[in-house]
């Protein structure tokens, strides 16, 4: 099973100021809630402890979601995306953690993933796709039985990044040099053959990454 969930909160989000001037984009509204509130409650829903990484405006954010009553909070203020895996207890982890960033809006069946991870021989890091959403920017996925031989945006394919994966934090720790870098952490694993994607995508899946995009996924909520 998969237990362990963790939500990286940290980014400035600096494509939706002036909103992020004054609120961590995690907490950007979301219907009666926040961004990173409904990620939040549908892992709690399902029993995964949740971890969260926060960074710009730290404090406030982590008050935020300590109201939401996660499990435990990092500080990786001035930090890369990938450095509580190398420094914080989590490395020494040794089973898949179910990682996410803030922005995802998503619907995910974590046991059907869970079975897709473990026919896929336990990698150190799954990939989770998503089809090519006009007007979303993300990384193209190209694979040969599901191991990823290339992560280009501008050579396109059937599937890009989500944002989410499943990873080995224990294993990373032994496959990859330090670092705070998950580009630089997947090109390691991709030299090495150990980055996989799955094939399993996720039942619903959008990211807020504008003001626009907010404002669309606020108005799906109405219809």
């Amino acid at each position: 099973m998969i237990v362990h969930s963790l939500i990286m909160a940290a980014g400035r989000g600096a494509r939706m100021m002036p909103l992020t001037n004054h609120t961590p984009k995690a907490m950007a509204s979301y219907g009666n809630t926040s961004l990173i509130a409904n990620s939040i409650s549908k892992l709690k829903a399902v029993g995964l402890y949740t971890h969260i990484t926060v960074g710009y405006k730290g404090a406030e954010l982590a008050k935020h979601v300590i109201e939401h009553d996660v499990t435990s909070v990092f500080n990786t203020e001035g930090k890369g995306n990938a450095w509580w895996i190398f420094n914080t207890l989590l490395k020494h982890l040794n089973e898949p953690v179910l990682v996410l960033t803030c922005d995802n809006i998503v619907s995910l069946d974590i046991d059907l993933i869970y079975s897709d991870y473990v026919a896929l021989n336990s990698p150190p890091c799954l990939l989770i796709p998503v089809q090519p959403v006009a007007g979303l920017a993300g990384d193209f996925i190209s694979h040969n039985n599901n191991i990823v031989s290339e992560l280009n945006r501008s050579k396109p394919t059937k599937c890009y990044c989500s944002g989410i994966q499943v990873i080995n934090p224990s294993l990373i720790n032994k496959l990859v040099s330090g670092t705070d870098d998950f580009n630089e952490v997947w090109a390691q694993l991709i030299a090495q053959q150990q980055l996989a994607c799955s094939n399993i995508y996720p039942k619903q899946w959008y990211t807020v990454d504008t003001m626009e995009q907010l404002d669309f996924a606020n108005k799906k909520l109405d219809q």
